[in-house]
């Protein structure tokens, strides 16, 4: 029983300490640099960062008991269906330890945009991820536009304009 209490404290804990209500900029990956490929399984089939050469990608590390992640979703869906004829991907990576949690939360928040799943959570790590949400802007060269910590409403519409200004870019 106390060990129970224990392992479920921790995990909020750790829960608590990732998921971040606020936003911000954290410099993990530097602008410029070439973002790390990675092929993750996914709920259409395999999901590889390489196979999306020539577009703008927009990268969301994600979690299930991550409220702002939550809150993102239904953003991430309109710009993905607003920006998808322009040469737009969105790839919501999720990093829950166990896929069905990761189902769950899918289930309740529908994705209309690629999904992957890094139960290991390596991608993460190759990336500099330090909290959830974590997004990164990906231009047509494969090189890291820039990287956004968190997500609320007044995000939109900066996130809006850097994926537009990147679309417009080296067309």
């Amino acid at each position: 029983m106390v060990n129970t209490v224990r392992k479920k404290l921790g995990t909020l804990l750790v829960g608590g300490l990732l998921c971040v209500g606020f936003s911000g900029t954290s410099y993990a990956l530097e602008a410029g640099s070439k973002a790390p490929d990675f092929s993750l399984p996914g709920s259409q089939g395999s999901v590889t960062l390489s196979s999306t050469a020539g577009s703008v990608v927009y990268v969301d590390f994600w979690a299930s008991w991550c409220g702002p992640c939550r809150q993102s979703f239904p953003w991430m869906n309109s710009i993905q269906e607003k920006y998808r004829a322009q040469g737009l991907k969105v790839i919501g990576v999720n990093v829950d330890g166990k896929n069905e949690d990761a189902k769950k939360f899918l289930s309740q928040n529908p994705a209309k945009f690629t999904v992957a799943f890094d139960s290991k959570g390596l991608t993460p790590k190759t990336f500099g991820v330090k909290g959830m949400p974590t997004s990164f802007l990906i231009g047509r060269d494969g090189k890291v536009i820039s990287q956004h910590l968190g997500f609320k409403e007044a995000d939109r519409d900066v996130l809006e304009k850097q994926i537009k200004a990147a679309l417009e870019a080296n067309k």
